[in-house]
């Protein structure tokens, strides 16, 4: 345990294969109690490379969508009493040896999430982000800077790291399957008065790193800007959204 708080590294995996390995050897030593890997219904051998890793594995029996998957990461390392989930996705595009910069902010109390930004300089088109991600990204960003209040250089990252607190008061049922989860949790930890901090985070981009099409960006922009509406309708008090509302403690 780092500072008496227990660190799960959670793996949302679909067909990663070929990258888990050198994404689970990459976390520095020390830093991780317990590396989750749920597999939502992969159709390659990530099952059995993560099982010959040694790593604890869940694997859905259909494809619940990236979203669901985040569902089951997180549900179950809070059943596993973690006080710190780092979410590091299994397809070696976001740097492990940056987990201790990105938990050090929730241990220190600093922050409630840290998000492992690859926009705090120009590295992500000179490294291989696509353009037209690129220009999208910069957009939504400033979009959702403006709606929140915030001042963040990038919401769009698959690198992130929770307190137990902020899990367990965030709604996160209730989010979307798709893509969109990664914005409504944002959204909701702003709602609900979580602190969010960042780090740097360049980026690898590979053939093997897992990405969506333009078609399924052009629809994860358009449901970033729907959900920023129906943030600002609650709180406008024009009608109230469950998932904008801090989840109620366990009775357990």
């Amino acid at each position: 345990m780092m500072a008496n708080k227990k660190v799960v590294v959670v793996m949302p995996a679909y067909n990663a294969g070929k990258t888990l390995e050198s994404t689970f050897r990459d976390i520095p030593a020390g830093c991780a109690d317990e590396v989750l890997v749920v597999d939502d219904a992969s159709r390659d051998d990530t099952v059995v490379v993560a099982k010959q890793l040694g790593l604890r594995v869940i694997k859905h029996a259909s494809n619940l969508g990236y979203g669901g998957n985040q569902k089951t990461c997180y549900a179950v390392a809070l059943a596993r009493d973690a006080d710190i989930v780092v979410m590091l996705h299994p397809d070696y595009q976001y740097d492990p040896k940056l987990l201790p910069k990105m938990i050090q902010p929730l241990i220190d109390g600093q922050a409630d999430i840290v998000l492992g930004s690859r926009m705090t300089d120009d590295s992500a088109i000179r490294l291989g982000m696509p353009l037209y991600k690129y220009v999208s990204n910069r957009f939504l960003t400033a979009v959702e800077n403006w709606v929140l209040g915030l001042k963040l250089s990038e919401y769009h990252t698959g690198y992130r790291a929770y307190t137990r607190e902020a899990l367990e008061g965030i709604p996160f049922q209730l989010n979307s399957n798709d893509f969109v989860f990664d914005q409504d949790l944002i959204v909701q930890a702003v709602a609900m008065g979580y602190r969010i901090g960042e780090i740097p985070c360049p980026a690898r981009y590979m053939p093997e790193a897992s990405s969506i099409n333009f078609i399924r960006s052009a629809q994860y922009g358009l449901e970033t800007l729907l959900l920023l509406v129906k943030y600002q309708v609650h709180c406008w008090k024009l009608f109230r959204f469950a998932k904008f509302s801090r989840r109620a403690p366990s009775l357990s």
